[in-house]
């Protein structure tokens, strides 16, 4: 099969397309015949040698995928428990090998295509939507009437959780880079977008918010944000932090979560075994393929590359230029 490789740590340009024997099936595995593959951030860091694969995963680049069912072990049950058959058109949550022709998949971690989207908007869905749903969902807990902030609106993770957020009757505000792109996060449902170029996100949400600050901070950003978030939190209010790009470093006063009586918490989702991602699917299944289905949430396809410019598809992502999401077609 043709898949794409890591040469050497390094740029883009260290993406090349090479052969690579089809992968071999566990028993709990199916082969996906790959139609498309999303690209995200954590990509870029394993390209650049900062984001190794978990042990047993695929050195091939690629998180999640969509595809068509040509293969299957002995005992391929899905996430809602009935087995999975050839055939079978899915999107899939994998721990690494999406960037090729055929990715193997345990079959927890596959969901069916909803209804209405094609295959390449369903490849955009898996790596954003269990990790919104994981964090603001699960571990924020994140409820109708609360308020929340999401930085990086118009990222891939932003789009997904301004959305999500909004569908389940929150109040959302969310951070960006221009104000094309603080428009584009009202747009999909943010009450407000924040310029974090020219304005003072704390300073804003305080004065939106009467002094109360936000139920809920999903961060992607880390660094000096820390501090700043923990200022704009409420009472009891929670702080997910689930990227650094802004540097895994921060120093804080502790003494706004004591009165505040505040969490800070994070999470990672790809080494977390199949049994947590199959229940992570499971739940999205129930609750979020519906509103997919009616059209209430979407997945955001900023462009589309062809697998052998896999490169390009890195250029553009670190350029922080799209509005939602990238992805690689197979033919």
């Amino acid at each position: 099969m043709r898949a794409i490789e890591i040469a050497e740590p390094g740029g883009p340009e260290v993406l090349r397309l090479v052969d690579r024997p089809v992968p071999s099936l566990g028993r709990a595995d199916v082969l996906i015949e790959v139609a498309a593959a999303g690209v995200n951030r954590p990509d870029v860091l394993q390209r650049q040698g900062r984001y190794p694969p978990p042990p047993g995963a695929s050195d091939i680049p690629g998180l999640e995928v969509s595809g068509t069912i040509v293969g299957a072990g002995a005992d391929p049950i899905g996430c809602d428990g009935r087995p999975l058959k050839v055939g079978d058109q899915v999107t899939a949550l994998v721990a690494g090998g999406g960037y090729a022709e055929y990715c193997a998949v345990p079959a927890p971690q596959c969901l069916p295509i909803p209804r209405g989207l094609d295959l390449i908007a369903a490849a955009a869905i898996p790596e954003t939507f269990f990790t919104v749903w994981t964090n603001l969902f699960e571990r924020a807990r994140l409820s109708a009437g609360e308020t929340v902030l999401v930085h990086g609106g118009t990222s891939g993770i932003g789009t997904t959780a301004i959305q999500l957020a909004n569908a389940f009757g929150a109040r959302v505000f969310a951070t960006a880079g221009s104000a094309e792109k603080c428009a584009a996060s009202e747009r999909l449902g943010a009450e407000r977008g924040i310029d974090y170029r020219t304005e003072d996100f704390v300073s804003v949400l305080h004065s939106l918010t009467g002094g109360a600050g936000v139920d809920v901070v999903l961060d992607i950003v880390g660094g000096d944000y820390t501090a700043r978030n923990l200022d704009v939190l409420a009472m009891h209010g929670r702080l997910v932090v689930i990227g650094v790009i802004g540097g895994a470093n921060s120093q804080i006063n502790l003494l706004p979560i004591l009165q505040k009586r505040a969490i800070l918490t994070g999470s990672t989702l790809r080494p977390r075994t199949v049994a947590e991602k199959g229940a992570i699917a499971r739940a999205l299944l129930d609750r979020v393929w519906p509103l997919l289905e009616l059209g209430v949430v979407k997945p955001i396809v900023h462009a589309t590359f062809p697998l052998a410019r896999a490169a390009d598809a890195h250029r553009l992502i670190e350029s922080s230029a799209h509005i939602g999401k990238i992805v690689l077609t197979v033919e």
